[in-house]
């Protein structure tokens, strides 16, 4: 005798790393951003867009605490920014690469001596895994040849490059990348993008501020626009 039966596909539920409720977000006491609402799971890529003073990088300074929490309720990759003490901020961004559109290197050193700065400021000890990280993440970003050059012998491209190896060193679960081709030509700013959407198809979480439109275009992804204090999704075609 056969038996009707079903089967069941299982989704695995997708962890929030992101969520912000009823945030507002201030410059001193000026009110930037109020009544944001914003929840991101694991794996998402995120165009956060608007224009020059619209909240953009508040908004960013605010995820990585560099802003406090003042109003409302925030959590990132497990962390109450609402409740976060200035002694827990170098731990929450051992969980979040960051990359700045003005690439932030230290440019008294070689590039294998940027990056082996950082690990060693995040708590890592041993030369060898030092090494071998720091080769592994140039690799990833396509610039391992310039593993002994100094910044300044660089492109600003190949500069941004070094800055999303760096922003990878421990594995993070959150990517901000914060205008990271706002001081590139197009070309190389399609090239940075390329890098950042590889990182993403490998599983990684990113947050993208930028106003380059035409990457998002090429890269279509969910889209968030901070406007008139308010931030809110729009659809790819009205942006």
């Amino acid at each position: 005798m056969r038996y009707p039966f079903k089967i069941i596909t299982f989704i695995p539920m997708q962890e929030t790393i992101l969520n912000l409720t009823d945030v507002a977000i201030y410059q001193r006491e000026r009110l930037i951003l109020e009544k944001v609402n914003l929840k991101i799971t694991n794996g998402e890529f995120i165009y956060l867009i608007g224009k020059t003073g619209s909240g953009k990088s508040s908004l960013m300074k605010t995820l990585y605490a560099d802003l406090p929490l003042q109003k409302g309720k925030g959590t990132i990759v497990n962390y109450d920014l609402k409740t976060l003490k200035e002694k827990e901020i170098p731990f929450l961004r051992r969980k979040i690469g960051i990359v700045f559109q003005d690439f932030k290197l230290l440019y008294d050193r070689n590039i294998f001596e940027n990056l082996r700065f950082v690990l060693r400021a995040t708590g890592w000890i041993d030369k060898a895994k030092m090494k071998m990280k720091i080769r592994e993440v140039l690799n990833r970003v396509g610039i391992l040849d310039s593993i002994e050059k100094m910044p300044y012998q660089i492109s600003g491209g190949e500069q941004q490059r070094v800055a999303i190896a760096r922003a990878l060193l421990n594995n993070p679960e959150l990517i901000l990348a914060d205008e990271p081709t706002g001081n590139l030509d197009p070309k190389t700013s399609m090239e940075i993008m390329e890098v950042l959407h590889q990182i993403h198809k490998s599983g990684k979480t990113i947050v993208m501020a930028t106003h380059d439109y035409a990457l998002i275009l090429k890269y279509p992804h969910k889209t968030l626009k901070c406007e008139g204090n308010q931030v809110f999704e729009v659809v790819q075609k009205s942006v």
